[in-house]
């Protein structure tokens, strides 16, 4: 069957290659289920892949194939499956257990172990192929009705986790109310944490560079949140405006303004990074500023990658009720399609030229 791969650590190798059909018989104690691939997302993660930034090949193979983000109908599953059954919409989650004990209890995004173990992105096959086949507990239902929004069940993962952490680190205050946000970026994490960060009752600004009005300030504005164009008004100099946040969830993809944002955090706050970068860039920054307002502000900075079975939950819970809230904003995000595999070329184009592909994603094959 036909999959879009890349060989790894070669630049700008992406290419269409045969690879063999999966088996649901490979999967032990009947929990194997077969989904038929619908539609795959894209992302800077693709992109950085192909230009081998990062990403290996699983043991045995030469190979790659790319995508994470998954959207899919249920074909085949077996005897002792019990949360699916055919015919059913799925995604499936992207990181794999290893031998920690944090993998053993179902937190394998919170893996301790220095190799992981990730689809489409490390040591494991991706999603854009025609099908695949995995464990019943790395599936999860889409409800019919959500179907419309398909592959931002991953990305809306990793903002639902991201935001979670964030709650759960500050426990350690016995009581925290946060009335203030920043998020960095509006690509589509940004987004989707717009939308969870709105749905908490939280003070929200989405901040972007370029000013609007254009199709993110718009589905900011529809999520009743505030767009910031930093070239505009500067992160800090919202900070000074509005005062500093409770919370900053930066997913700019940018390590410069991860750092930046350490100076705009109020007292007790949470800063949460999202982003990956797999650049060289070096960023000089007040370093003794930051460590003495740090301390005596009892700040806080939580790293958040992927998500496992629960943040897939929880996040599909809060599109749904976004849905309800702000009908018809999140499919806004999702802005770029590309029709079947054959296209791996112009995928990769939305991907690195096109700065108004929002969301870019694969027509796999119709239901």
């Amino acid at each position: 069957m036909k999959a879009i791969a890349v060989t790894p650590g070669t630049p700008n190798s992406v290419h269409l290659r045969d690879i063999p059909k999966p088996n649901i018989a490979s999967v032990p104690d009947g929990k194997g289920i077969r989904v038929k691939v619908l539609k795959v997302g894209v992302d800077a993660t693709d992109r950085e892949i192909n230009e081998a930034l990062y990403g290996n090949a699983p043991p045995g193979d030469d190979y790659l194939v790319l995508g994470h983000e998954c959207f899919g109908r249920v074909l085949e599953v077996g005897p002792n499956v019990r949360r699916v059954k055919p015919g059913d919409y799925v995604t499936a989650t992207v990181r794999r257990p290893g031998g920690s004990i944090y993998d053993r209890i179902g937190t394998y995004d919170m893996t301790s172990e220095e190799t992981y173990y990730e689809r489409g992105i490390n040591l494991l096959h991706g999603y854009l192929t025609e099908e695949f086949v995995d464990s019943e507990e790395y599936i999860v239902r889409v409800p019919q009705g959500m179907k419309h929004l398909h592959v931002l069940m991953e990305p809306m993962s990793c903002a639902a986790k991201a935001i979670q952490q964030a709650f759960e680190c500050q426990r350690r205050l016995k009581v925290w109310s946060p009335v203030r946000a920043f998020v960095l970026g509006a690509g589509q994490i940004g987004l989707l944490a717009t939308l969870v960060l709105k749905l908490k009752g939280l003070d929200v600004y989405t901040l972007a560079r370029a000013p609007g009005p254009h199709r993110k300030s718009e589905i900011v504005a529809g999520l009743e949140a505030t767009y910031v164009s930093t070239k505009e008004t500067s992160l800090l100099e919202l900070a000074a405006e509005v005062g500093k946040a409770d919370l900053i969830i930066d997913a700019t993809g940018h390590s410069g303004i991860a750092f930046e944002a350490m100076q705009a955090l109020g007292h007790n706050g949470t800063l949460v990074w999202t982003s990956i970068t797999g650049g060289k860039r070096n960023t000089e920054i007040p370093s003794d500023k930051v460590n003495i307002e740090w301390v005596l502000g009892n700040k806080l900075l939580v790293g958040s990658v992927n998500a496992n079975r629960e943040h897939f939950e929880s996040g599909i819970k809060d599109m749904a009720v976004g849905e309800v809230m702000f009908p018809g904003v999140l499919e806004k995000i999702l802005t770029s399609p590309v029709d079947g595999l054959d296209n791996y070329a112009e995928m990769m184009r939305l991907l690195v030229e096109d700065d108004s592909a929002l969301k870019v994603y694969v027509n796999v094959a119709d239901e």
